[in-house]
């Protein structure tokens, strides 16, 4: 008990007033007696309100942690120590209390970071300045294999695995030290001796005066997600079945093929090969026996092939090769003469022999016209099928004489006529769409030529000689009687969607055009004929315009809607957009394909989407392949397109499921039109963007290397330093734009520079 005798209540009222430490006085039952200046504080109360009330009854000398309500309602927490005492001649308790809010709020956060810390799901790393482990977590334990016991001390050397050289290391430390992080993939070495890969975040921590004091690594490990993209990468560019290039594959390899053999003055040699005969094997012996054939013919076909040479698997039993490094043409007959006979080699595959042969048709590179990768293919399709008629197990060159064009054209007018009369051909559906929400606002029917020896033919394997001929109206009025059988069916099974057919000039000047459709409507009553639109070409239109805005004046009574297709490309005055009854302009593919790389045609585009709207029309556009694509146009106003980077066309059992499926990518969504007066600004990204891939491929040795113009001299330099500086000369953002395109250029030169000395790295 400490004796407080020797001085009077009032006496130590005041001494105990002047202490920074709450006090407060209690007698036997708990009230308080007395509280000084810092105990009102610790109870936001002042003393005459305390004095009297109740705290807490006295039952020994404690110290403990307690929790004080203010009258506000919030809560603090003190830490109280309770000691007997003399007070005023009567036996009390005195109280000291001290504020330790703050102090359990700490030890709060360091219990919580003490557990993100061991139940992070990312790997942790804490490192001394000098490299020296001090911390690591479990998850880090898991991901290298090292218990913590064996990393702490050690340096995380210990965990490399030589797959970097020491110029990435340096270049690692020099941005830490310079940004005071780094951040990206590097492969690592298990305590196993397996390798793995890791997306790692290294921060480097500052004490007040700038001095590192410690490393924190942040990582997880993406082996699994390494090895997905892998495989995805591998299902995109490669054939399941034979393990060869696919055609999108063959496509990017054909380009490079092309620019490599100019560069170079030399030849290539396109062979497109067909087995005959295979149809029969897959209908006598199945289909899983057809594929094992396929995969040993491609085995075979491989180890035929020359080393730089391609193989390429395009369709059921189609194969492409591509011959490279060839002086002159001739140079590839042996190797071509060795293909047949590969293929016409005996196969024995679970007790039964094989024999089939092989058609091959050649197409040459160059040749006297620009011509595009798909042409040269295309040119290949149509010699193998000359092999063909020919009597197959032969090749054929692609040959441009007037002749044999006429011999092939005749005998494929009669294979399309056996083809219609045998049910051979079946439509494909592309689906149209909202470009900026994603909704699905229509497909296009698609015609296909289901061969029983070539498989699935495309539109482009067959109509190109049927066109401006009578055939081409029976095949017309098939797909319009298809299309809507189909719509039908989507109908009832609750899928209401717009269909539209291209119908070619013949079928649409024939004088029972009309007549004949307002048939097929009234056979459908279900039907709702604004479902149904019919794609005209620009050119078929101009060639009898008076007679056509009859039609179409007609049609549009019965309910049926009108696009003019492949819009751009006729040559006539835009006067007759006034007299033409159609709805939307179907803006042409090749403006749209090419305005990536050739920036006239974002010119050329944004005014086919204005004269659109100013006929109060739509426009849509054809031949959307990427996702920047997309952007461009959005940016140009124009909402609506088509292509194979939204779906390729589709069986109609499988496009339900797509509609449910698709969804535009988020880029879309937040694009915004431009203003007119900045569509040169728009150009000039396009031509900087242009320009950045064409010395990308010459640094890589895709094309020759190409001079490094003045700052001013390129395309968008000319734009920067004129037009550019004219209209955005006063934002900051622009000088920073000056600088970064005047740092492009040197790294461009200095790059070239290091090529020519040999420093390909």
């Amino acid at each position: 008990m400490v004796a407080m005798a020797d001085h009077s209540a009032a006496e130590w009222q005041g001494l105990l007033s002047a202490l920074a430490i709450g006090v407060i006085v209690l007698n036997e039952e708990g009230e308080i007696l007395y509280a000084n200046s810092e105990a009102e504080t610790l109870f936001a109360r002042k003393s005459s309100s305390l004095v009297g009330t109740p705290f807490a009854r006295p039952r020994e000398i404690r110290s403990e942690e307690i929790a004080l309500l203010r009258p506000n309602g919030e809560l603090i927490e003190a830490e109280i120590t309770l000691r007997q005492a003399e007070w005023a001649a009567t036996l009390a308790w005195i109280a000291t209390l001290k504020d330790i809010t703050q102090r359990k709020q700490d030890e709060g956060q360091l219990l919580l970071a003490a557990k993100v810390f061991s139940a992070a799901r990312e790997g942790v790393l804490i490192t001394s300045p000098r490299g020296e482990i001090l911390e690591v977590n479990s998850a880090f334990s898991e991901i290298s294999g090292y218990s913590r016991e064996e990393l702490l001390g050690q340096n995380p050397r210990l965990l490399k695995s030589g797959r970097h050289d020491l110029p990435f290391y340096r270049s690692l430390w020099q941005q830490l030290m310079r940004e005071g992080f780094w951040r990206g993939e590097i492969w690592n070495r298990h305590k196993s001796g397996q390798e793995y890969i890791q997306l790692l975040t290294i921060t480097a921590v500052r004490d007040e005066g700038g001095e590192v004091t410690h490393f924190i690594g942040h990582s997880t490990d993406i082996s699994k997600m390494k090895a997905q993209e892998a495989r995805e990468e591998f299902l995109t560019y490669y054939d399941q079945l034979t393990q060869l290039p696919n055609r999108m594959l063959l496509a990017d390899r054909l380009e490079q093929a092309m620019a490599q053999t100019l560069r170079r003055q030399q030849n290539l040699v396109i062979a497109y090969l067909d087995l005959d005969g295979f149809a029969h094997v897959n209908k006598e012996h199945g289909q899983p026996l057809g594929d094992q054939l396929l995969m040993v013919m491609a085995e075979r076909l491989l180890l035929t092939l020359r080393r730089g040479d391609t193989l390429a698997r395009v369709g059921g039993d189609e194969f492409v090769v591509v011959l490279t490094d060839l002086s002159q043409p001739q140079e590839s007959i042996p190797l071509l003469e060795r293909l047949l006979e590969c293929a016409s080699s005996p196969v024995v595959i679970e007790d039964v022999t094989l024999q089939l042969s092989a058609s091959l048709g050649i197409s040459l590179y160059p040749q006297q016209e620009r011509i595009t990768p798909e042409q040269l293919l295309r040119q290949a399709d149509q010699a193998m099928y000359q092999a063909k008629l020919g009597g197959k197990n032969r090749y054929h060159l692609f040959d441009t004489q007037q002749d044999q064009q006429l011999r092939a054209h005749h005998e494929m007018l009669e294979a399309v006529r056996s083809a219609l009369a045998l049910n051979q051909f079946c439509l494909y559906y592309q689906p149209k769409v909202n470009l900026h929400s994603g909704v699905v606002i229509g497909v296009e029917a698609l015609i296909r030529w289901q061969h029983p020896e070539l498989g699935l033919r495309p539109p482009g394997a067959f109509l190109p000689y049927i066109e401006n001929h009578p055939l081409s109206i029976e095949i017309g009025e098939w797909v319009i009687a298809t299309a809507i059988a189909q719509m039908l069916a989507w109908q009832r099974a609750g899928l209401e969607i717009t269909v539209s057919v291209n119908v070619g000039s013949l079928q649409l000047q024939q004088p029972q055009f009309v007549s004949r459709l307002e048939q097929i409507l009234k056979a459908n009553p279900e039907l709702k004929p604004e479902r149904l639109e019919l794609e005209i070409l620009e050119t078929s239109a101009l060639e009898n315009m008076d007679h056509v805005c009859a039609v179409l004046v007609q049609c549009r009574a019965l309910g049926v809607r009108f696009s003019l297709d492949d819009f751009g490309t006729g040559y006539s005055s835009l006067a007759y957009l006034k007299r033409l009854p159609v709805h939307e302009l179907k803006i042409d593919q090749g403006f749209v394909f090419t305005m990536l790389e050739e920036s006239d045609n974002l010119a050329i585009l944004d005014g086919i989407v204005g004269l659109a709207e100013a006929f109060q029309m739509s426009a849509i556009a054809e031949g959307i392949e990427s996702d920047e694509h997309g952007e461009l146009l959005l940016q140009l106003g124009c909402h609506r397109g088509q292509g194979f980077g939204i779906a390729r066309p589709m069986a109609a059992a499988a496009l339900p499921l797509w509609i449910e499926q698709w969804s535009p990518p988020e880029s879309w969504s937040r694009q915004q039109r431009i203003s007119r007066v900045d569509l040169p600004l728009l150009i000039a990204g396009n031509e900087h963007r242009n320009w950045l891939r064409r010395h990308y491929r010459a640094l890589l040795g895709e094309t020759a290397a190409q001079p490094v113009e003045g700052f001013t001299e390129c395309n968008f330099g000319g734009w920067l330093y004129g037009e550019g500086k004219r209209r955005y000369g006063e934002y900051p953002d622009f000088l920073r734009m000056v600088a970064v395109h005047q740092q492009i250029h040197l790294l461009t030169a200095e790059l070239y520079q290091q090529q020519s000395e040999g420093k390909e790295d």
